[in-house]
């Protein structure tokens, strides 16, 4: 099956998904559309599986074809990163390291920690990709990535771990705010007002709904926002308060004008922790791990 099933025919076949119909794709992959026709025909036998229902307004995948087109993009990306990453090696580099980290890993502590990292290990390259923490765990139990940062409140699965950094959430407000001032405010305080809350796969929007639900009260989601910086843009147009990491608030907060009070609740002193999988890391793995431990210290 395999032998049969090359690259050419999963790019038409992205093309087609993505373009709705033969003449679309066929014109955005400058080939005729009786080709695409017959690799798609030929990829259906190879697979012993019907991926389309051709109708008069274009073509809809059957779930096989919604599985096959999962499996050809990622196999596309890879395609594409090993090219990449063989013309680095050609140039020099020495080696990759895939990471994920969560938000508040990326945003407050990890630009400095891999910045001297890489100053002293110039011939190494870091692929760094940002998931929320309960993504970050199964990438890295998945072999996605070596090395994982993540809160230490989600379940690592097995994974090894080690503490990183200290993580102290705060509400962030406008100067304005009855609640400005303080030097410490519980989470329930802060439910009578509108919050801007972070996607819903985040940690910290998780916990609010959790904390909200114990307290008995809803939690007064004004909007949902893609990350840190934005909780603080829409908390200075006037749209609520939001709950961001510290040092995530003094690097975009604070210029914006804003202030913040610490979140008083146990769930808001955090710890962000090292994951890697329970088997040994590359050498390259090792010196990024030992030189991040060291940096938390």
């Amino acid at each position: 099956m395999f032998e049969r099933i090359n690259l050419t025919s999963l790019r038409l076949f992205v093309a087609v998904c993505e373009e709705g119909t033969l003449t679309k794709a066929a014109a955005r992959e400058a080939i005729a559309p009786s080709a695409i026709s017959k690799r798609l025909a030929d990829l259906e036998i190879a697979l012993g599986v019907t991926l389309f229902v051709r109708g008069p307004k274009g073509m809809a995948l059957t779930p096989g074809g919604e599985t096959l087109l999962h499996h050809a993009r990622q196999i596309i990306l890879n395609a594409e990163r090993i090219g990449v990453e063989m013309s680095e090696h050609a140039r020099g580099v020495r080696g990759f390291i895939r990471m994920l980290s969560n938000l508040s890993g990326i945003v407050q502590f990890l630009p400095e920690d891999l910045q001297s990292f890489l100053v002293t290990h110039p011939s190494i390259k870091i692929d760094l990709e940002e998931r929320p923490s309960a993504g970050v765990v199964e990438g890295v139990a998945a072999g996605m990535a070596e090395i994982g940062i993540c809160s230490d409140d989600v379940e690592t699965q097995g994974l090894r771990r080690l503490p990183y950094r200290a993580d102290q959430l705060v509400v962030v407000m406008r100067t304005d705010n009855p609640l400005a001032g303080r030097t410490g405010i519980e989470f329930r305080e802060t439910l009578a007002q509108d919050h801007i809350g972070l996607h819903a796969a985040s940690s910290i929007y998780t916990r609010s709904l959790i904390e909200a639900r114990l307290a008995g009260e809803p939690l007064k989601l004004r909007i949902h926002v893609p990350g840190f910086d934005a909780v603080c843009r829409m908390t200075q147009a006037g749209m609520g308060i939001g709950i961001v990491p510290g040092r995530a608030f003094e690097l975009l907060g604070r210029p914006m004008g804003l202030t913040a009070v610490p979140l008083a609740d146990a769930w808001g002193q955090r710890m962000l922790q090292i994951v890697t999988a329970d088997r040994p890391l590359s050498p390259l793995g090792q010196l990024l791990v030992a030189h991040l431990s060291q940096s938390a210290h």
